[in-house]
């Protein structure tokens, strides 16, 4: 098997992770419902991968990160807070349908910013003054094409308006700095390139952010009050963590720690650019997103004329042993910006455990279903 959907979520993980995750189940209570040691073996754990993430992110103060099951929760987290019926927002039509969908449910007044044929923005974004937050994704999931989060979070704040980042695509591979680029709130994943466990993510809150709980309920303190604690972490953290997920991401964070974000992006963007330079003389190619953008994330999508893009991911799985993701990838404002709403594309997405080698498999795969 050959593996290429590492955006929808990685497969190959490091070591480490595995072994984490088995021992956790032997070894770790519930953190903080006790005084025993596996509970307290649990509290360490889940303080110390609040640590490392927050190094990792460029973030000051690890207890203004709290654990979710994944983006799509931190998202809907931060919808549910910083949006209102009354309020107006703004978005673009690169984003995910984990960014959408809470904003479609809020009732708010959206205003999407439209993408060219390339899938970019432009990145002078009107900003007026009574817009309560832009929500805007770091990296697509379909293109890969990178947002300037500096300038964006620039002009948010001239007009007082709030910046939610969707770092699902990066966190892990592209350097975040959340507080030196100006982010009030990051929503990442575990399970892509943080290279964790399904079933982790985290929500990180700007220290002067009093965010309301989305949730309720046990918080292992102020078992008497009648409201969830209304500080960072427990005010997000209602209800037992993910602490074996949690154990698994921890062990990813001190790899990605020891091989360096910079090294593991410089390899996943080789590994891209391998296969673009491989794929993009084949007879009916056709490339979405900006393949020529200096830095990008480890995503290529595309078509080959003649063939529906079901069809040709079918056919890399069974013929190839390829996997990849064909459809809309939950990004459907993205696939009317490309032209690819009515056809779907195939997404090739890298990750640093692929080979050179499966690389040049893919190009000769794809070369050998145009010419059929």
């Amino acid at each position: 098997m050959i593996y290429f959907d590492n955006a929808a979520t990685t497969i190959h993980k490091p070591e480490g992770v595995k072994k984490a995750v088995y021992d956790s189940l032997d070894t770790m209570g519930n953190p903080s419902r006790g005084a025993h040691e596996p509970s307290l073996r649990a509290s360490r754990l889940v303080y110390d991968t609040r640590e490392k993430l927050a190094a990792l992110l460029g973030i000051n103060d690890p207890s203004r990160i709290a654990f979710t099951l994944n983006a799509t929760d931190a998202l809907n987290i931060a919808v549910n807070f910083v949006v209102s019926s009354t309020d107006s927002i703004i978005t673009t039509e690169c984003e995910h349908n984990s960014v959408l969908r809470p904003l479609y449910k809020s009732g708010a007044e959206l205003t999407v910013i439209r993408a060219d044929k390339l899938g970019s923005i432009d990145h002078d974004i009107e900003i007026k003054n009574n817009t309560r937050a832009v929500f805007i994704n770091h990296a697509s999931n379909v293109t890969g094409n990178i947002t300037d989060l500096k300038k964006i979070s620039d002009l948010a704040h001239r007009n007082n308006a709030l910046l939610v980042v969707d770092a699902a695509q990066t966190a892990g591979v592209i350097d975040i700095k959340a507080e030196e680029t100006g982010i009030d709130i990051l929503c990442f994943t575990g399970h892509k390139s943080l290279m964790g466990p399904q079933g982790t993510g985290g929500i990180y809150v700007r220290k002067d952010i009093d965010i309301k709980p989305f949730r309720v309920g046990g918080s292992g303190i102020h078992s008497f009050d009648r409201e969830q604690p209304p500080h960072m972490p427990d005010v997000l953290e209602a209800g037992t963590l993910n602490c074996h997920g949690i154990a698994g991401l921890n062990a990813a964070l001190d790899f990605i720690a020891e091989t360096g974000t910079e090294n593991i992006f410089a390899r996943e963007k080789a590994l891209a650019d391998r296969f673009i330079s491989g794929i993009r003389d084949i007879k009916g190619i056709r490339l979405y997103g900006d393949i020529n953008a200096e830095k990008r994330a480890p995503i290529v999508t595309l078509n080959i004329d003649g063939i529906s893009s079901d069809v040709l991911c079918d056919r890399l799985w069974t013929d190839y042993g390829i996997c990849t993701r064909a459809g809309a990838h939950c990004a459907p404002l993205m696939h009317r910006a490309l032209g690819t709403d009515k056809t779907g594309a195939v997404r090739f997405s890298f990750s640093y455990f692929n080979t050179e080698e499966e690389i040049d498999k893919g190009i000769n795969a794809l070369r050998e279903l145009s010419e059929q």
